[in-house]
């Protein structure tokens, strides 16, 4: 089973994240940063998977754009969604649910948030700032929840 998972990554995490999962999927796996390519022929894949990071509660725009422009094409596939953020419980849930459009959420096989990091060195001032405002740290965070991608690429595995 031939699989791509597209992704948008702002400081590295959603990549990091993307590469963990692809090592523990079956089948031929081919991964695209949607910041790199955006012209992707879909047929040649049976499942897609995609995945961003939320900065201020939205995903990236090329995420955005992604799942418009190919909506009726990934309603006809094996599809998993997924974001990395750094909240967590029902907040997360809302994040995750309003990151893609409802008939993708309604269809995929499996969602889920892949947790997060805050890297201070790779931030610019202005994300530095709303970082330490709004999560009242300053020191680098790491929280990558690998039990979500593994129990994520099961789903898919068993799709």
């Amino acid at each position: 089973m031939k699989t791509i998972i597209v992704y948008s990554t702002k400081y590295g995490t959603t990549e990091k994240c993307a590469n963990s999962l692809s090592k523990k999927l079956s089948g031929e796996i081919d991964l695209v940063n949607l910041k790199s390519i955006n012209d992707i022929d879909l047929s040649l894949y049976e499942r897609v998977i995609i995945g961003g990071s939320i900065y201020l509660g939205r995903i990236q725009k090329e995420v955005t754009n992604f799942c418009s422009n190919n909506l009726e094409a990934l309603k006809e596939k094996k599809l998993g969604l997924f974001i990395c953020c750094m909240r967590d419980g029902n907040e997360m849930d809302i994040q995750l649910k309003a990151a893609f459009p409802q008939e993708l959420v309604d269809k995929a096989i499996a969602i889920d948030a892949f947790g997060g990091e805050f890297i201070f060195d790779k931030m610019g001032f202005i994300d530095r700032f709303i970082v330490k405002k709004v999560s009242k740290t300053d020191k680098d965070t790491s929280n990558i929840l690998e039990t979500n991608i593994v129990d994520f690429s099961e789903l898919m595995n068993n799709a």
